[in-house]
């Protein structure tokens, strides 16, 4: 069965986003609305931010080298930070258009033809958001995920704007197609934000969420009914890999190898329950004082100590 890849994704967004920007801006020439006009140049951002997210997700797929021993996948976060980015961008330049309209404002021509082409390409971006939305969670991109989340600001956009172009034909009050031009704006400043702070976060190496951390304590709790001990567990989050690494505590008879044997499994256990992992354990005694003095420091740095 045929599986496509992130960029693969990425590859049909760039589509969309050529189509949709070419549907918005024909829309804005036969009507002249500075609503639709705003709508087009987020269309614009679409673009770019589908090619960016294509470059982030090529270069996120390299396998690890000597100078990236860890891989390439925080390239992913560049992705989502400059598509923040580049959402504020186009709030400002719709926000630019908006205001001299406000002030002197136009007619809107030819409304019927350049609202159902904006509809048009609102029902393009939903159906390719959702794609991404469903392959971003599946494949844990965030690139796809951010994108997805765009196409759907987008969509709100687009509907919004047919929204204000109908009313000001209906009622003749012009200066609604700049006012809702400037709401449009005000959304898509607080969804690039919004990306913005999640790159951030990930930039941080944030531990695994609560519900990937309740998968490793399942996969420790055959061990631990068996007698074996674990602490300094820590976790992070690179792009769509995790890390994890923890002490394992066995009696201080057992032989190398027999220590040795119950990582490889322990470590197999926790890759079965969470794929797309690199696993670091450490053996020690249980009966060392040394080996549990970082667990006071684990609990007042990570939260995430097990005993």
């Amino acid at each position: 069965m045929f599986s496509w890849s992130a960029r693969s994704y990425a590859a049909l967004s760039i589509g969309a986003a050529l189509l949709t920007m070419a549907i918005k801006f024909a829309a804005y020439k036969l009507t002249g609305s500075v609503g639709l006009l705003s709508d087009a140049a987020e269309s614009l951002v679409n673009l770019v931010a589908a090619l960016v997210a294509f470059w982030a997700l090529s270069l996120a797929a390299r396998p690890p080298d000597e100078e990236h021993a860890y891989g390439h996948t925080k390239a992913e976060y560049f992705s989502s930070g400059v598509e923040g980015a580049l959402i504020l961008i186009a709030a400002a330049t719709i926000v630019y258009a908006a205001i001299p309209r406000l002030i002197h404002p136009q007619p809107i021509e030819r409304p019927g033809l350049g609202l159902t082409l904006a509809v048009v390409s609102a029902l393009i971006n939903g159906g390719v958001g959702w794609i991404l939305l469903r392959a971003g969670r599946r494949l844990r991109s965030i690139s796809l995920d951010a994108d997805a989340r765009h196409l759907f600001t987008d969509v709100w956009t687009t509907l919004a704007v047919v929204v204000a172009v109908f009313l000001v034909v209906l009622t003749g009050v012009e200066r609604l197609d700049p006012l809702i031009a400037l709401l449009v704006a005000a959304n898509i400043i607080w969804t690039g934000v919004r990306l913005l702070r999640q790159t951030g976060s990930g930039l941080l190496d944030p531990a695994l969420p609560a519900a990937d951390q309740s998968l490793i304590a399942a996969a420790l709790a055959p061990y631990r009914e068996q007698g074996i001990q674990f602490h300094a567990l820590r976790t992070r989050q690179s792009g769509a890999r995790r890390f994890i690494s923890l002490h394992v505590l066995v009696p201080g008879d057992w032989t190398v190898q027999r220590g040795h044997d119950l990582c490889e499994r322990i470590e197999a256990d926790l890759r079965q329950a969470l794929p797309e992992s690199t696993i670091f354990t450490h053996l020690e005694p249980r009966e060392d004082p040394l080996a549990w003095d970082d667990q006071e420091l684990d609990r007042s740095t990570t939260g995430q100590a097990e005993t």
